[in-house]
């Protein structure tokens, strides 16, 4: 495992969906990892990384942007409204927006700031009462409430249930970004990002099998 095989595996799915090349974004994720296991993924040329928290994000990506240059980070955890002005500013994109209160937020922010990342809403394809996000039958309503606050909407993201096939909520996903004209689709992590790209994903987030297990420690 490391970036230089899940490189090859992207293309490798890649090609085998007849997709072009490059067509996938690989995002690193990053979160809870030794900043010198970081390092070592951008020394080797990686650019994109993904976070689960601003807080963690504050306190690593500023300085790693300073030394590193072109990197995007983008924010695939829960947002609260109140971290949300700190969240645009750190991310290029924003891949967790699952209600009304935090698209307001985002709206009235980009409005302020004069900017916003690219936005992604996430949808609870599984139904989890755990799991943030809009259940699939809120979801054609709330992507047009979003357009409707002339929001930099790109697309959609999911996490499966673990239990369930991951196929099936990528094909849902998919299908509810083809009806509403959405060209993103942020789907797929270490253990079934190949199948997600065959469906579609345009954005895979792959943490343990290009950085090593986490420490929780």
């Amino acid at each position: 495992m490391g970036l230089t095989d899940i490189r090859e595996r992207v293309a490798k799915a890649e090609a085998k969906a007849g997709r072009p090349e490059g067509s996938v974004e690989l995002i690193a994720v990053s979160k809870v990892q030794p900043i010198e296991r970081v390092e070592a993924v951008l020394e080797q040329g990686h650019r994109l990384f993904g976070e689960n928290k601003v807080q963690e994000a504050q306190g690593k990506w500023p300085a790693l942007k300073e030394r590193f240059e072109g990197v995007d980070v983008h924010l695939i955890g829960p947002l609260q409204t109140n971290k949300a002005r700190h969240a645009m500013e750190l991310f290029s994109a924003i891949h967790a927006v699952d209600r009304p209160k935090l698209a307001n937020t985002l709206a009235r922010l980009a409005q302020e700031i004069g900017h916003c990342p690219d936005l992604f809403v996430q949808v609870n394809t599984g139904e989890e009462p755990q799991k943030a996000g809009i259940l699939p039958a809120d979801a054609d309503a709330f992507i047009k409430e979003v357009r409707g606050l002339d929001l930099p909407l790109k697309g959609l993201m999911c996490i499966p249930p673990v239990e369930e096939t991951p196929s099936l909520h990528f094909a849902l996903l998919g299908k509810i970004a083809e009806r509403n004209g959405l060209e993103g689709l942020s789907m797929g992590m270490s253990s079934d990002f190949e199948q997600a790209i065959s469906l579609g994903a345009t954005h895979v987030r792959v943490g343990s099998a290009i950085f090593g297990e986490r420490d929780y420690g």
